[in-house]
């Protein structure tokens, strides 16, 4: 490092004063600026993690937090950051890079991972305080992060869905580009859920609406669950859905009941829960978290199978709510081509990767080379299959 400026590794989040952190970019209400604010970021979500027990040494995620700090300790940069054992609950998949590698005579654990554990959301990653030059404090990041891979004689680190306007500081500093996609829906201004369907084509339009009436059929009602709504009993029922959807999905879900207690007590303005009900009981829920500008929707469970209820749940709720609250758009999560026909567009995502092999390096960057080319074509062969009508919004990138 240069000048009066230090780094140095925290190994628990815990162990960070919440008011400091506050001062980051996007990690409060209070602090947001430009930066919209990211409750994926916020001290109470990230020490949720660690003090459940859902991201810690035992379950693979060892804090490794990079702090910049001044000649007086005060902290004027992070990037969240995390020694891996493993490759699970990232969302961004390098298994074959590691198995190349191993197989190879090469050991690729322990990486670094710089993002937010179990959560595919965009955001920030080189969080800068206020009144700190954004530009380069960003760069001193970038660099420091492949300092400490060095020095920790680790293979790699990973930063995983970085906001865009990071990427030039990452390619300054010559990490990996790679891109994948998600579905995101774009709010142009629409009234209502009605307004929004009215710019789709008309066979698409009518499917949804019948979609829709079908997901409520047999009594179903929806409730939107927030702030004082989200207590104990509501969670207690919002896990079993968690649990038994996520048993199924993953084998192992990775998020503690402890968690869930956690932020409905720190930040329960920031979440919303979808869940619905049938005679009288909650039967399926799905839950978001509500950003500056942004809904995020993260998971869902349900413990009965209903036509059209995932749909409604996750995504239809989704839009309403965004609408009704004036929030730009809609990120639902990782992956899923069937969001296409619900209006959801795709949408590019960022992955900065420092590989410190030589060898490593050249494989993985001829790969993502092929990988980016193959990805262009898939998102532009989909914008070109929305239900929008003809001359009405196409693609967001």
């Amino acid at each position: 490092m240069t000048g009066n400026l230090t780094i140095r590794i925290e190994k628990s989040f815990c162990a960070i004063s919440p008011e400091s952190w506050s001062r980051l970019s996007g990690t409060s209400k209070a602090s947001s600026r430009e930066v919209p604010y990211n409750p994926f970021l916020s001290h109470a979500f990230l020490s949720a993690l660690e003090e459940s027990g859902s991201a810690t040494a035992k379950t693979g995620w060892l804090g490794h937090h990079l702090l910049l700090e001044n000649d007086q300790g005060a902290l004027i940069g992070a990037v969240p950051g995390y020694l891996k054992s493993h490759s699970q609950g990232e969302y961004v998949f390098d298994h074959g890079w590691a198995d190349a590698f191993e197989r190879a005579g090469g050991r690729y654990y322990p990486k670094l991972q710089c993002s937010v554990p179990f959560t595919p959301a965009t955001g920030p990653r080189l969080l800068v305080s206020s009144g700190y030059d954004k530009g380069a404090t960003e760069l001193t990041l970038a660099a420091g992060l492949q300092e400490v891979t060095r020095q920790l004689g680790v293979s790699s680190a990973h930063v995983t869905f970085v906001a865009e306007d990071q990427l030039a500081a990452f390619e300054e500093a010559d990490y990996l580009h790679r891109t994948d996609k998600q579905f995101h829906f774009i709010n142009d201004g629409y009234a209502n859920h009605d307004a929004f369907l009215e710019t789709l084509a008309s066979r698409k339009r009518k499917a949804l609406k019948k979609e829709r009436r079908t997901a409520v059929e047999h009594g179903i009602t929806i409730d939107w669950l927030t702030g004082s709504d989200l207590n104990e009993t509501i969670w207690d029922r919002f896990f079993e859905f968690y649990m038994d959807t996520g048993s199924r999905k993953w084998g192992r879900p990775y998020l503690t009941r402890k968690f869930y207690s956690l932020i409905g007590e720190r930040m329960p303005e920031d979440i919303l829960l979808v869940m619905a009900k049938r005679d009288g009981k909650y039967i399926a829920g799905a839950i978001n978290f509500i950003g500056g500008d942004t809904l995020f929707g993260r998971h869902w469970g349900c413990v009965e199978d209903h036509p059209f209820l995932h749909f409604e749940v996750c995504y239809h709720q989704a839009i309403d709510f965004a609408l009704a609250k004036g929030l730009k758009r809609v990120e639902a999560g990782a992956q899923g081509e069937h969001k296409l026909a619900r209006g959801y567009l795709p949408v590019t995502t960022h992955s900065m990767h420092y590989i410190a092999h030589p060898g490593l390096r050249r494989a993985v960057a001829d790969y993502l080379e092929r990988e980016r080319q193959d990805m262009e074509y898939m998102n532009e062969y989909l914008s070109e299959h929305t239900p929008f009508r003809k001359g009405e919004r196409q693609q967001e990138d």
